[in-house]
């Protein structure tokens, strides 16, 4: 018998959690980063009109806290190394450290934040809890966005380009990723 054979047979679930784990992982970190298309720059506002925080928010209820934290830390990372996946195929360092680069780094705050309180939820899911955890990580990802954008714009014209414009869109994709939930049976 192999010593895979051997390890395989004292650890079979242990494993194949890891090899699940890191597969959801990887898949979710793809598919963040294929979203980046799907963005509509503003005349008014260095901000796109994007689906990627909303769609790391979704992940997050899905894959809870910790996955969700290594599938954003992956799509930062591919974006950091050169690969188009920020919105409208923005890439680099520089892009993190720029004027939108707070809405990245909030997508890792906010889509944890959203799996830890969707974990923490004893008893069912309701579509409110799901929906109040998602729009918990939707205002971490304003906050930091809104704190990044300020010290390029000023704090009140980064309220005024930075977070307003968006209030009723997240609010609707918010809506829109709770109904799927509940279609998934995620919550009811």
């Amino acid at each position: 018998m192999s010593t895979l054979t051997q390890i395989e047979q004292r650890y079979p679930i242990q494993n194949s959690w890891c090899a699940r784990d890191a597969l959801m992982i990887v898949a979710a970190s793809l598919l963040i980063s294929l979203c980046a298309p799907i963005a509509i720059p503003l005349p008014f506002t260095p901000v796109p009109l994007a689906i990627q925080a909303q769609v790391c928010l979704f992940f997050g209820v899905l894959l809870g806290s910790k996955r969700i934290a290594l599938a954003v830390m992956g799509f930062l990372l591919q974006g950091a190394c050169g690969l188009p996946v920020f919105a409208k195929g923005a890439t680099g360092l520089a892009y993190l450290f720029g004027p939108t680069g707070g809405y990245l780094l909030g997508y890792l705050l906010g889509a944890f934040i959203t799996g830890y309180l969707v974990e923490k939820k004893t008893g069912e899911r309701t579509m409110r809890s799901v929906f109040l955890a998602m729009a918990a990580g939707n205002l971490v990802i304003f906050v930091l966005g809104w704190l990044q954008l300020s010290r390029f714009i000023g704090m009140n014209s980064a309220v005024i380009l930075g977070v307003l414009p968006f209030l009723l869109g997240d609010f609707l994709k918010l809506c829109f990723a709770g109904r799927f939930l509940k279609t998934l049976k995620i919550c009811r």
